[in-house]
């Protein structure tokens, strides 16, 4: 078909008179932004929740397994973030699941500051960003890194208990952080542009990177 097409020559688009739009890159952010999604994924034991959230400028991920997905583990999540990673993390941007985030209809009015999820609240001096409720996806990047960890994971091996997938999870994890070289990050790896980012924004990073990539998952 596009060999048939090429030679009636309409197997492209018309050029386009006059000057042609330039072409613009997304906005860049600091370190910092972390995307956070929520997957669920089976094992003999039962049907864990996986959070994920993964770094939309240095790519580092970090997850954590829970049993259940309610505004207890999602506070906690965001706890267990802020303490791994070696930088400051200043927004955490999510969907609008009831783990995360109140109902639309009940943000607003004098009562709202009482019911709103733990989540929504400050915490850690971190900037809650929610997407719109339509359409309901989150972020490509988080989106895929939840579908490559569940593939080289959960997806592979047959896990009887808990503690199994956790285990899968951490080595996986562990490895992309500190072995994965990506084309986004011109060749470096997570933890490589993390370093790059402590020599070159001193101010940004709160730990040695040297001592926070590894950490519980559990």
């Amino acid at each position: 078909m596009h060999r048939c097409l090429q030679r009636h020559g309409v197997s492209r688009r018309p050029d386009i008179e006059g000057d042609k739009p330039s072409k613009t890159r997304f906005k860049s952010s600091p370190i910092g932004v972390f995307p956070i999604d929520l997957a669920e994924v089976r094992t003999a034991d039962g049907k864990p929740h996986l959070y994920v959230a993964i770094d939309r400028t240095s790519a580092f991920a970090f997850v954590r397994l829970e049993m259940k997905a309610d505004i207890a583990t999602a506070p906690a999540f965001l706890d267990a973030l802020v303490e791994a990673v070696p930088y400051r993390v200043h927004t955490a941007l999510t969907d609008n699941g009831v783990q995360f985030a109140d109902l639309p209809k009940n943000r607003d009015g004098p009562t709202a500051r009482f019911r709103g999820r733990p989540f929504d609240r400050a915490r850690h001096g971190v900037e809650r960003r929610l997407t719109k409720p339509n359409p309901p996806w989150l972020n490509g990047q988080v989106g895929r890194m939840n579908r490559t960890i569940k593939d080289a994971t959960v997806k592979r091996f047959h896990d009887e208990t808990h503690d199994q997938p956790c285990s899968h999870l951490q080595a996986f994890v562990d490895a992309y952080n500190v072995a994965r070289r990506l084309k986004t990050l011109r060749g470096l790896t997570p933890y490589e542009h993390i370093c790059k980012a402590w020599t070159d924004q001193p101010d940004r990073v709160v730990q040695n990177t040297i001592h926070q990539l590894s950490g519980p998952y559990t």
